[in-house]
């Protein structure tokens, strides 16, 4: 089997690290699931590590686990990144046309969006991702691609998105002490949109909204493009802890508690309703309300709605995207959460799973493999038609290095050089 058409994702996540391993058969069109992992991440909160040893052994062994399923090791891997200090930028670029024949060329939008990313950076800021969102040459405006036009000036509008030098420094860290390169790294609610949008869903206008455990992520497409992105401070593991604080009871039981008893609307849940605690542990007794459950769950979820409406009203899209809202993420499994979303957002909800797999495709059937299968199809788009859907995306360290002497290898250097 050759590595060559081998790829693999990490998803590090506030609750749980998934790793996929996948494989490019020739002559299938979708990528072969062929290893699958989800073990409990640990060093890790509301997407920020806080401890490089512990995520890094979490990695260790989200990648064994899969490893062992697919028969064969990875040294090679696609990250996410998230986290609640990820900040977005509008920025523009113009440069003049270097062919004398006035025809663009792949070097003149490299170019072009080169310099819509030499922007002001805080010290300890990082860019991530620099998109393009429109192109303009001369006096054509909103152009996808200008690749084989002429003119004389062309201009590119892009989004580009930073984080903290200290986020993409420890990830990179705990990636080396893992043994493990990492290919690329992709911000978390662009790696889910990957794999639960279709191509109709982005260009008649829709939010991929995507419900992690510390963080609630989410973006918004339109024609195609990507319109808007934000990560919010709130997740589903703010639920489990309302719940664990309302009913005085451990983390673990109000987690089995949502998942099991749980339901985002409260019309329909019966105010006799009992949960017996010592089903659930033995060193747990008494009786709960499961209406009251339900009421803390309705609450906060309506909390994160209410965010993600604030979002849209921003960039005034509340109500007006015709292909709605998709569900991803842990928090997307909640009973009920589409019925509230649509109440909240005023759009037709529906949950997303995870499309463009062969191979033991029961194990990513679920809203919580979105980012993480969306990494690895990030990948293989990537290797095979970097601008496909129109959208132009340099990978952050290739760019960096370019515009700084190679910042993301001196970092890799400097790991190698004090770590074991």
């Amino acid at each position: 089997m050759s590595k060559d058409f081998i790829l693999a994702s990490i998803d590090i996540g506030t609750s749980n690290t998934r790793t996929i391993i996948a494989q490019q058969i020739k002559g299938e069109e979708n990528l072969r699931v062929i290893g699958v992992s989800s073990i409990p991440s640990a060093g890790i909160r509301r997407g920020v590590i806080t401890d490089v040893e512990d995520i890094a052994k979490t990695i260790i062994s989200a990648v064994e686990v899969a490893e062992r399923m697919a028969g064969i090791p990875i040294k090679n891997a696609i990250f996410n990144i998230g986290g609640s200090d990820i900040e977005f930028a509008n920025s523009k670029g113009v440069i003049a046309i270097g062919r004398a024949d006035g025809e663009v060329c792949e070097d003149d939008i490299n170019r072009v969006i080169t310099e819509s990313q030499t922007i002001q950076l805080p010290m300890n800021k990082e860019i991530v991702h620099v998109i393009a969102k429109k192109y303009r040459l001369d006096d054509q405006d909103n152009i996808k691609d200008p690749l084989g036009m002429k003119g004389v000036r062309l201009e590119v509008d892009t989004m580009v998105i930073e984080s903290s030098s200290a986020q993409v420094k420890n990830i990179s860290k705990a990636a080396y002490q893992a043994g493990i390169e990492i290919d690329d790294l992709v911000l978390e609610p662009l790696a889910a949109g990957v794999s639960v949008l279709t191509k109709k869903q982005k260009e008649l206008g829709v939010v991929m909204i995507n419900i992690g455990g510390g963080t609630t992520s989410l973006a918004v497409y339109e024609e195609g493009e990507l319109l808007h992105t934000a990560i919010l401070p709130l997740g589903a593991g703010h639920i489990t802890n309302d719940i664990a604080i309302g009913l005085r009871t451990s983390v673990e039981v109000a987690e089995r508690i949502k998942l099991e008893y749980g339901s985002a609307v409260i019309r329909d849940i019966d105010k006799k309703d009992g949960i017996n605690l010592s089903l659930i542990d033995s060193r747990e007794d008494g009786i709960v309300s499961r209406y009251h459950v339900a009421e803390i769950i309705e609450a906060r979820l309506e909390e994160i709605f209410m965010l993600v409406q604030k979002e849209l009203k921003l960039i005034g899209k509340a109500g007006l995207l015709p292909a709605g809202g998709v569900l991803v993420g842990g928090g997307a499994k909640m009973m009920h959460i589409n019925e509230l979303a649509k109440e909240v957002l005023g759009l037709p909800i529906q949950v997303g799973f995870p499309t463009g797999f062969g191979g033991i495709l029961d194990k990513v059937d679920d809203p919580s493999f979105a980012t993480v299968a969306g990494l690895v199809l990030w990948g293989h788009q990537h290797q095979v038609d970097e601008k496909r859907e129109g959208l132009r995306n340099i990978k952050a360290f290739d760019l960096f290095s370019h515009q700084t002497g190679g910042t993301f290898d001196k970092v890799k250097n400097i790991f190698k050089r004090f770590l074991p």
